[in-house]
């Protein structure tokens, strides 16, 4: 059998979509375990993870998504971790796709494979016109598209909770500085649901705010090195 792979999905009112993106990792047909971080929701996201089985983490307040991906951490049983979006859904047989990538590339510590936006059926023409998505597959998300090592937190540490995004830029900063490697494929691992209430989208503000933080930090951190 493979290795045990975490699932983690950090979620808070996750009722409309959390079913589908939970069959859409139980087809994967993987040695899986399937956490959902229930963020304080006051709809019935815990009912439906219960439904289908999974470990539920519960916050007893509202944390926000970096500290799911933290409590998700603590909770996993498995040798390998892959966060994934309650609102997206995973592609077929990909996660073994991923899984293979990382056995044959020992020397990497995570493989980063690519993401495919689509939009929601239930959007209107209008509010499609209001919203630009990405046609072509891309890099450079960070749930549902890096299958990872667990113990490399080990190494690098859990995420900075006082972010609430752009954890990405602050988990590739830190692999960068314990020279850990992420190879790149081009397998597109995950379908990105665009929506109204997308937790991107409604947390730009915060994005460009830790952003600017972490690369404040990074060349603090860069100029000591050369006094």
């Amino acid at each position: 059998m493979n290795d045990l792979i975490s699932i983690i999905i950090p979620v808070r009112n996750g009722e409309k979509y959390l079913s589908q993106c939970i069959e859409s990792i139980i087809q994967q047909e993987m040695n899986t375990e399937i956490i959902v971080v229930d963020d304080f929701s006051d709809d019935s996201t815990v009912e439906i993870a219960k439904k289908y089985n999974c470990l539920i983490v519960k916050h007893d307040i509202q944390k926000g998504q970096v500290a799911g991906k933290n409590s998700g951490l603590k909770a996993a049983k498995g040798k390998y971790i892959l966060f994934q979006d309650y609102d997206d859904i995973m592609n077929k047989s990909v996660l073994k796709k991923l899984y293979k990538e990382l056995i044959e590339n020992n020397d990497c510590a995570a493989i980063e494979a690519k993401i495919q936006d689509f939009y929601t059926p239930e959007l209107s023409v209008e509010e499609r016109n209001k919203i630009i998505i990405r046609k072509e597959p891309y890099w450079g998300l960070f749930t549902g598209a890096i299958l990872m090592k667990k113990d490399i937190f080990d190494t690098i540490g859990l995420f900075d909770e006082k972010f609430q995004a752009c954890e990405i830029i602050d988990w590739q900063s830190k692999m960068n500085s314990f020279g850990l490697k992420i190879k790149k494929t081009d397998i597109i691992s995950v379908n990105r649901r665009i929506h109204l209430t997308n937790y991107g989208r409604m947390n730009k503000n915060n994005e460009y705010k830790d952003y600017a933080a972490i690369l404040r930090a990074k060349f603090k951190k860069e100029s000591f090195k050369h006094e």
